[in-house]
């Protein structure tokens, strides 16, 4: 285990196995940036409580990125970067993924907790079984993979969904200037958040985007890294969509977006999407994320959905007892909501 007083040493520690884990998976969500830039904002000097898990052999598999995140009236463990990430779980290969989730449950058993909540946790691994939890929310995570390219899996379409395809980009260049900018320069970055929040807010008055400072931050670091997909289409000069994402080890995860109400008609959202899937297959990108959520335009394009799913497993009998009463108390709701 590494412990101790700063929280700030403690990422330092690990930075060297934890970039070099997370570079082995495909998940920018398990960067050692996005968990430092995360434990910035939402941190608050809670105690951290990371565990470094090997092999037989003795090399390291996972980092475990927990925390101590309440301490009454239980003492509540989590995963480091909830919230805002799409993905979480042990740091490392996918292959190693059920190892470390046995390293997970047997790290557990040292830690001052009675519950562990672990959110977003990847498709793959029975959960509930390895941690001795139960599931407290499933959630669609579709995916595309297209490993020879955007136009064969535009041949495995419809002939009306590939003339969608075309015909939308083809009537936007035809009426007006289209063109897509593709957000590369660190002095412009900021204005260009701007513009995509305010899309964003002007598309979903009532929708949180999400803590705008945070993006801020990692979306520095990630054009830095060379990790940011950031596009934005702009029709006659003015932009009119947007798209933010990253592109990490093959994969490109589509984050949010937004877009003016007023050139709906233009599908705008929708050659946007599309233009940034074929630029990221043309790129060789072997899977396109599309992001936690049900959408019924995701499953226009998605070969498949593995799913996230949170996880509440007890650790000592309090937590044990709050598991059955929680689950209890909820039985009880639906009972009353039928009659």
């Amino acid at each position: 285990m590494l412990n101790g007083p700063h929280p700030e040493g403690l990422f330092e520690d690990l930075r060297e196995d934890w970039s070099r884990l997370a570079g082995a998976g495909d998940n920018v969500f398990a960067t050692w940036e996005w968990a430092r830039t995360w434990w910035k904002h939402f941190g608050g000097g809670r105690p951290l409580l990371p565990r470094l898990c090997g092999s037989e052999n003795g090399a390291a598999i996972a980092v475990l990125p927990l925390y101590l995140a309440r301490r009454r009236p239980l003492r509540v463990v989590r995963l480091v970067g909830h919230g805002p990430a799409d993905e979480l779980g042990p740091v490392g290969r996918r292959e190693d993924a059920v190892a470390a989730a046995r390293h997970l449950k047997h790290a557990l058993e040292g830690v001052p907790c009675d519950l562990f909540l672990a959110d977003q946790l990847p498709g793959g691994v029975d959960w509930p079984v390895v941690l001795g939890g139960s599931v407290l929310r499933r959630e669609s995570s579709p995916v595309l993979r297209a490993p020879e390219g955007w136009e064969e899996f535009l041949s495995t379409r419809s002939a009306n969904f590939r003339q969608q395809v075309a015909g939308r980009e083809r009537r936007l260049q035809r009426e007006h200037r289209l063109f897509f900018r593709l957000v590369d320069d660190p002095a412009r970055l900021q204005q260009d958040l701007d513009t995509l929040f305010a899309l964003h807010r002007a598309l979903r008055p009532r929708s949180d985007f999400g803590p705008e400072a945070f993006h801020r931050e990692f979306a520095a670091t990630a054009l830095e890294r060379g990790w940011l997909r950031f596009w934005i289409l702009e029709l006659d000069g003015l932009p009119a969509a947007a798209w933010y994402g990253f592109r990490f080890r093959g994969v490109e995860s589509y984050y949010q977006a937004g877009r003016d109400p007023a050139a709906d008609r233009l599908s705008v959202g929708f050659v946007l999407l599309v233009h940034t899937m074929r630029a990221a297959f043309d790129d060789g990108v072997r899977e396109y994320r599309l992001g936690r959520g049900a959408e019924n335009y995701k499953y226009r394009f998605a070969s498949d959905d593995p799913g996230v799913v949170t996880v509440v497993a007890p650790n000592g009998p309090l937590g044990a007892t709050a598991v059955v009463a929680a689950r209890a108390t909820r039985q009880l709701a639906r009972h009353l909501k039928r009659r």
